[in-house]
């Protein structure tokens, strides 16, 4: 599948049934659009099953509830939906992409308890999210911003506005050549990539920042614990960017990004060694399971 992404052929789960994918449109008034009222999950479907697809259904109820939404949906019923679009569009392994958000409704100010709560999946072909990075290891610009502190956000959230600095950081990145963006926090630690989590390794241990000031993604979780059955020393804590400089690995891991080691940030260079090695395959192993 190629071109825009309202222009392609296929079927989109919308409001609890499938419809042309050309078709599944909003009106210019949708709350969500004007005010970010949206969250969404975005999920790897590997030969037929959907990669922690339930734990990926429950966060997305929870990020709605966290941004004052109630789902219409059950987590269950979210499941069932996105294996209808497997299905309708023929995908075996493909990227699911789930978005709830506020519609249209009686409302169009900042409040909006008054609109419906909307929901939406699709499903495409989409292949490493970093390109030749994958094997060579991604390049990462420093971000100008700062994630924001979790007295001003939602943190936990998988929150539609909460990208807009992601957005912005990426292209300036792309525009220095990089794949990527790497933001500290507020206090000035290092937090997270534009889209994904970031790892460091030196002497064989893992360290990676604590993942409680910005999303503790699905996959990083899945990494951290694949580490410790490996008996890998994970250390997950507060990183100063001076101590980058003492990392020998690097690596991000998203749904996304799946694992993906990174050969520079900023000034800082380093090697795509064999534990980031080992623990990609490890992961490319697991998920087709």
């Amino acid at each position: 599948m190629a071109g825009a992404y309202d222009d392609r052929d296929g079927k989109i789960w919308m409001d609890g049934k499938l419809v042309e994918w050309r078709d599944a449109n909003v009106h210019i008034l949708t709350h969500g659009l004007h005010y970010a009222s949206s969250v969404f999950e975005g999920e790897r479907c590997y030969s037929g099953k959907i990669f922690k697809g339930h734990e990926h259904s429950l966060r997305l109820i929870e990020s709605a509830r966290l941004l004052d939404m109630e789902s219409p949906y059950t987590a269950e019923e979210i499941d069932a939906a996105k294996e209808a679009v497997l299905a309708a569009n023929g995908f075996t392994d493909a990227y699911v992409r789930a978005v709830m958000w506020r519609g249209s409704g009686e409302d169009m100010g900042v409040s909006a308890s008054r609109n419906p709560v909307r929901l939406a999946i699709a499903a495409w072909e989409w292949g490493n999210y970093y390109g030749d990075a994958k094997w060579q290891g991604a390049k990462l610009d420093i971000a100008k911003w700062k994630r924001p502190s979790p007295e001003t956000i939602p943190t936990a959230a998988k929150a539609a506005g909460l990208y807009m600095i992601c957005t912005m950081s990426k292209h300036a990145a792309e525009a220095k050549g990089c794949s990527d963006a790497l933001f500290m926090d507020w206090e000035g630690y290092v937090a997270e990539a534009t889209g994904a989590n970031v790892f460091f390794i030196k002497d064989g241990e893992v360290h990676t920042p604590l993942a409680d000031r910005f999303l503790n993604g699905i996959t990083r979780q899945t990494i951290v614990q694949m580490l410790k059955d490996k008996g890998v020393t994970v250390h997950e804590r507060r990183i100063k960017p001076e101590e980058l400089d003492g990392f020998q690995e690097c690596f991000l891991t998203g749904t996304a990004a799946e694992v993906t080691p990174v050969g520079q940030i900023g000034d800082w260079h380093f090697q795509v060694g064999q534990l980031t090695r080992d623990i990609a395959a490890d992961y490319e192993t697991l998920v087709r399971a």
